[in-house]
Order: C-alpha cells, then structure tokens, then sequence
C-alpha cells in the first residue's frame, strides 16, 4: 500500500482529502520539487529544498517546514514505501478558500503533500540517446521559480511526443533556453555551452552538479546563449535533469548532432556524475 505525507500526516490514498478549493486546484498557485532515490537514499536533498523554499518566498508564500524538516518528511516516504531507486515528488500549495485571486486570509494555511514512487534509472536513453524537437517558449518570465504552473512545459512536451521524439527544447527569441523539463547543453571544440541561470530557465539542481563537475575534471563551460542554428552545429548535445540525469541528444529536428551518437564529453559526464551518487558510495 503507497503511503502519502498530507500537512503533517501520514496516510494510505483512500485517506487523502484535498479541497476543491484548493489554491493549487484553482490557479496553479504553489510550488514544488522532485527529488531522486538511489539506493534508498536521498540525492542532493538539501538543494532540492532550499530552493523549493527559494521558490516559495519568491511567490510570497511561506512553507511551515523548515529545510531539514521536509528532509525528515522525504526520509520517512522512502522507508514507508520501501523505494530503492525513485523519487519523492513533494508540492505546497497556499492552501484552501473561495476562489478570489488575491492572497486569502493569513488564517488559510498552505497545503503540503508528497509520495515517493520507484522509477529507475534512464539507462537506455543515456546509453543510445534521444530526439528532440525546437518549440516556441511562450512561458511567463518566472522561468526560475519552480512553480505548479506548466501548461505551456505540457503543451511542448505533448508536441514533442507527437513527433517521436523525447523532449521540446524552447527557444526565445532567437536563443535555446532550456526543455519543458530539463536543461540544456551542447558541446564545441571540447567547450561545454548551457544558457545563463536567469529568470528565464529554472536553474537545475542537476544543472548546477553537471556544471560543478566540468569544473573538478577540466572541462571548460561557457554559459552563454546559443541559437538553434548554432545547436545544430554542436559536436554533442545533452539534457540534464532529476530524472533524466545525463541523457545524451543525438537528433533535433530530425538532424543529426555531431556523429548521431553519445559523444566523449557527455559520456565523461555521465561517469562522473554516476561516481558521486549514493549508489555507488554502498557498493
């Protein structure tokens, strides 16, 4: 039986009560953040939560949590669900009232809620690579707050599935921001490029390792804005995320990058970033 985490309790689906008037169900208005398992541990958990309450603060809302509490609460779902590889999926609300659209009462308390779910590693994907396909980015221009707002990240991702391929890549005016659920990097004469971390693209918990780890093994990173033009022309693409990890792309738009295969740079990363996860540290 799956056991949830609902403001401050633990319990079974057939338990769950979550308001119609819920603030999340009317307007999108929360926050959240997805947070991998290997090996029955949490992976970069402190990070995930810092910026979920990063998040929060920037939509003017609080979380009744503190960083080390919502860790607690993800360390109970692992052992409750006994997950070996998965996630936790961990969201905060405003909470519940009538559907005005300014800020209820200070008496309505956020609604927080989370489960942990197995879901393995992208072995496949990371080993083959994937397609992906250039789509508009017609997002708001609070790209870095990881909010529950994301018709337009599910409207790219459904183009993207329609065309086979594994993930939208937006593009704004004339530059590659990153993808409906991931960020992205292509590789040149050895140089990794990847956007800026601004208000226009979430900033990646997985992100920030790949970038940290060019760093400890020599791999020179310019984060700088590329056009699609220039994508094309990269020796190597990839995508980082959560879940994705380090998932090589090897076709956008149905054009071959580089040699249509994993190149040497993403590979590097890809054993770097397996080196330095719980899972091997047990091993």
């Amino acid at each position: 039986m799956m056991i949830y985490f609902i403001d401050g309790k633990f319990t079974d689906k057939d338990q769950l009560n979550i308001s119609v008037d819920d603030r999340g169900y009317y307007f999108g208005d929360g926050v959240y953040e997805v947070v991998k398992v290997y090996n029955g541990e949490l992976y970069t958990a402190e990070e995930h939560f810092e910026r979920l309450l990063q998040s929060a603060a920037k939509i003017k809302m609080t979380i009744p949590y503190s960083q080390q509490q919502l860790i607690e609460i993800a360390k109970e779902l692992v052992e409750r669900n006994k997950i070996d590889t998965g996630h936790i999926y961990l969201q905060v609300t405003r909470g519940a009232s009538l559907r005005i659209h300014q800020f209820p009462d200070p008496s309505v308390l956020p609604v927080v809620t989370a489960y942990a779910i197995p879901n393995e590693r992208p072995l496949k994907n990371m080993a083959e690579g994937v397609s992906a396909k250039f789509v508009e980015d017609v997002r708001w221009l609070r790209c870095d707050i990881k909010s529950l707002n994301l018709l337009a990240n599910v409207l790219a991702k459904q183009e993207a599935f329609e065309d086979g391929c594994a993930e939208a890549i937006f593009v704004r005016d004339g530059f590659v921001m990153e993808g409906s659920s991931s960020n992205m990097f292509g590789v040149k004469d050895g140089v990794v490029y990847t956007h800026p971390a601004t208000n226009l693209i979430l900033n990646g918990i997985t992100r920030q390792v790949i970038l940290k780890l060019c760093s400890e093994i020599g791999i020179q990173v310019k984060e700088t804005a590329f056009t699609p033009e220039d994508a094309l022309k990269m020796d190597e693409f990839f995508m980082t995320s959560t879940t994705a990890e380090v998932t090589p792309v090897i076709l956008i738009d149905g054009n071959q990058i580089g040699s249509g295969q994993p190149g040497e740079i993403t590979k590097k990363l890809q054993e770097a970033f397996s080196r330095q996860m719980p899972v091997f540290e047990k091993q």
